[in-house]
């Protein structure tokens, strides 16, 4: 998710060793499907995360300006809720698939903006997989708070040839 995921860079990574390509993204997201409650079900650990203990979510809501409102939200390990609200805009206009996100706001100044890419998406929009240029980031995220095995496997199985290592992401506890 993306609680702090503004100080992101693009560019390639290297992933195992070898330099590669950075991962292809979707053909085509309808905002209008995509937007609304997402649950985080697993990703890779993160400084901006570390607080999160349990219950992540996204909510993305599209804005009359042609960009996104998100709000993640978890619990602490105290139980206390942890909430960050931000604004997407979207990069690639001919797929929807690339955004960059900031969650940095300076008297209306959005700074820090992050990339966001969406590398993968269920055709019914029940799971998505989010990424970064660099693999340093992903997420994997379900409209339910789990994600039935079929499902998990095949996620994993579009990670690793997007040049991801599934071992590197946690499972996130939901409520």
């Amino acid at each position: 998710m993306l609680l702090a995921f503004g100080l992101m860079v693009t560019g390639q990574g290297v992933v195992h060793g070898q330099t590669t390509a950075p991962p292809a993204i979707v053909e085509r997201v309808d905002l209008q499907r995509y937007v609304g409650l997402w649950y985080e079900i697993a990703k890779i650990p993160n400084t901006f995360q570390r607080k999160c203990a349990a219950g992540t979510t996204a909510q993305y809501e599209l804005r009359e300006d042609g960009r996104i409102a998100v709000v993640n939200q978890c619990i602490k390990n105290d139980g206390e809720a942890i909430k960050a609200k931000g604004i997407a805009k979207i990069v690639d206009t001919k797929t929807n698939a690339k955004l960059k996100v900031s969650f940095v706001n300076l008297l209306g100044w959005r700074l820090f903006w992050g990339d966001y890419w969406i590398i993968g998406l269920d055709e019914n929009y029940r799971w998505a997989v989010v990424g970064h240029p660099q693999r340093r980031y992903g997420w994997i995220l379900s409209r339910t708070p789990t994600l039935e095995k079929p499902a998990l496997v095949t996620v994993f199985d579009l990670l690793r040839e997007q040049g991801y290592n599934p071992d590197d992401f946690e499972l996130t506890k939901q409520k």
